[in-house]
């Protein structure tokens, strides 16, 4: 029974992800084809949606506390999703902010940039929240040496993303951060976004030589759903910043 829900909750992961998947390239070619921007301004919606409910597990949020020890792993572990949620929604702010700036200042005009490139990076952060999600349903099923290979490969692709942005596209961009506002809005945006994948690479480095270590079990491994968490978040992010950056509005002059 157990490794039938296994099966089942690792299933769900794939077919969540072939869904993402699917809406990502169809958000490409409508903003080569048809380009009208309320598409791509739905898509990234659905798709958070369907990261934050699916692989984030937002609905954990208002699970039933039966336990009236406040010493208790449960209590706590439920304290501290509300604390982690709490973080994420005033990050979310910021990179709000950030996006209303982009918004603002360019309107539907693009930063000159590398499409097939941006489709590249966000085709690796998609899949590297594949297997974050498959790592944390490994851990919760006591699969540790699938656990630690499964976020072995999302760090590895969290790192090859950062290449991807701080290594090739900032190389290949036709502007500087104070050549234009689009420059400075590419430059803050993407930077900003980089720094937290970066922190997330560390997050994720610590729960895998702690993973290693058996530091964590099937009853105890609040640190892997909040690292998880935290990564899916930072590519929640990305939804956003992608369309806003790559594909919405004509080159801007």
């Amino acid at each position: 029974m157990e490794q039938q829900d296994k099966s089942s909750a690792l299933l769900l992961g794939f077919l969540v992800f072939g869904a993402l998947a699917v809406l990502t390239a169809v958000e490409f070619v409508l903003a080569l084809t048809i380009k009208l921007w309320q598409f791509l301004v739905l898509i990234p919606l659905i798709k958070a949606g369907l990261v934050l409910y699916y692989y984030m597990h937002i609905s954990r949020l208002f699970e039933a506390d039966l336990d009236s020890d406040h010493e208790s792993y449960t209590y706590k572990l439920l304290s501290n999703r509300i604390g982690l949620w709490l973080f994420l929604l005033s990050d979310a702010f910021i990179f709000g902010g950030l996006l209303l700036s982009r918004i603002n200042l360019l309107g539907l005009t693009r930063p000159d940039l590398n499409q097939v490139l941006g489709l590249a990076v966000t085709s690796i952060l998609l899949i590297s929240s594949f297997f974050a999600n498959r790592a944390e349903i490994l851990m919760e099923f006591g699969d540790r040496k699938q656990f630690i290979i499964n976020i072995a490969i999302t760090m590895g692709l969290g790192i090859l993303f950062l290449v991807g942005v701080l290594g090739v596209e900032w190389r290949l961009a036709p502007f500087g951060p104070a050549d234009s506002i689009q420059g400075a809005i590419f430059y803050v945006m993407t930077g900003f976004h980089a720094f937290h994948v970066l922190t997330g690479v560390i997050f994720l480095a610590i729960v895998l030589r702690n993973g290693s270590r058996g530091l964590y079990s099937t009853e105890r491994h609040w640190a892997v759903e909040a690292c998880v968490v935290y990564w899916h978040f930072v590519d929640v992010v990305w939804f956003f910043f992608y369309p806003a950056l790559y594909l919405i509005g004509t080159l801007a002059k």
